[in-house]
């Protein structure tokens, strides 16, 4: 805790920021799910055949499986268990993260408080009693510093992975809206399409940029037989989203925002500099429908961009409530309104 809590004071001054988010007492999805755990208000069912406790994990934090994206680069602390022929699942909603690894010892959580930014979790994935989600700090490790925004969170990277998943340069990028298209999903899977890097490897150490299309992952070992382009893109959009918004209120905390910052966030919520979709996509699940059903502004276009409103969903999250209301205000008043 010690070692995270100077890293956050390194960009949040007079450390206050940094010490309420360490020292908070957090109201997330999974912290709310550990305590009607401890107190037997909730239980998990643990399915056997591999996945354990995940259907249950998903179920009780109202994570639909068709958010599916697999991801096979090398990029978690359970990296020796991941490849291209054991990528790692990822399902999202709103406010919280899972990552399943088939035959992993534990699945993980990112579960977003509106007002503190993301905490993370492990759940053992074997047959427990009681089982309980542990607070896991050390992720702070890779989840505060410039992929993040200098914020806790989560994001999307992208990289030229060998044959084995692992990175075969050093420049990961770190993927959103606006990254052109051609360098999107190094080391992720992607159903029914090739837009990016997705579904391919370097086989050759010498020629790293040179990728070579991967065979189908093995289906079998996942909740859902797809890994859904449109649910991947929403999520590229969520996230850095996610950590400007969690940005903009540490440093409300310290002091005016920066107009940057919130210039940078008005860009993303209205979606301005997004590249035009290089062909048409269709999402290969019914996270399509799903999606749009959970709320406002969630219509999607898929045939020249992503959205088909120009504002985006986030807007209507507790996470943009909770923002000062002089700042929530004055965003509200710029962005474009029909």
């Amino acid at each position: 805790m010690i070692r995270a809590l100077l890293l956050l004071a390194q960009i949040y001054p007079g450390n206050l920021p940094a010490t309420r988010y360490l020292n908070a007492t957090f109201d997330d999805a999974a912290a709310r799910l550990d305590r009607k755990l401890a107190s037997g208000a909730a239980h998990l069912e643990f399915r056997e055949g591999g996945l354990g406790y995940l259907p249950g994990l998903l179920a009780a934090l109202d994570v639909n499986p068709d958010s599916q994206a697999l991801v096979f680069s090398k990029t978690s602390f359970q990296a020796q268990r991941i490849g291209p022929r054991n990528p790692r699942a990822i399902y999202f909603n709103d406010t919280v993260a899972v990552g399943y690894v088939p035959g992993g010892d534990v699945m993980e959580i990112a579960a977003l408080d509106p007002k503190e930014g993301y905490a993370f979790y492990t759940l053992e994935n074997t047959r427990s009693a009681n089982p309980r989600l542990a607070k896991r700090e050390v992720c702070l490790t890779c989840h505060y510093g410039p992929s993040t925004l200098g914020v806790p969170g989560i994001f999307i990277g992208s990289v030229y992975p060998d044959v084995t998943g692992a990175s075969q340069r050093h420049d990961a990028i770190i993927t959103d809206q606006r990254t052109p298209f051609n360098d999107r999903w190094g080391g992720w899977y992607v159903t029914n399409s090739r837009i990016g890097r997705s579904n391919s490897v370097a086989t050759d150490p010498a020629e790293p940029e040179t990728l070579h299309p991967l065979p189908p992952f093995r289906a079998e070992r996942y909740l859902v037989p797809t890994s859904d382009i449109v649910a991947l893109m929403v999520f590229e959009h969520q996230t850095h989203a996610s950590n400007l918004l969690t940005r903009l209120r540490w440093l409300a905390r310290s002091g005016p925002p920066t107009e940057s910052t919130i210039r940078d966030l008005i860009a993303d919520l209205t979606f301005a500099g997004d590249p035009p979709l290089p062909e048409p996509i269709q999402g290969a699940s019914t996270f399509t429908k799903t999606f749009a059903a959970r709320g406002p502004d969630r219509d999607l276009d898929l045939k020249t961009r992503l959205f088909a409103g120009r504002v985006s969903y986030m807007i209507h999250t507790a996470q943009f409530a909770a923002l000062p209301d002089p700042i929530r205000i004055a965003i509200l008043n710029a962005l474009p309104h029909d």
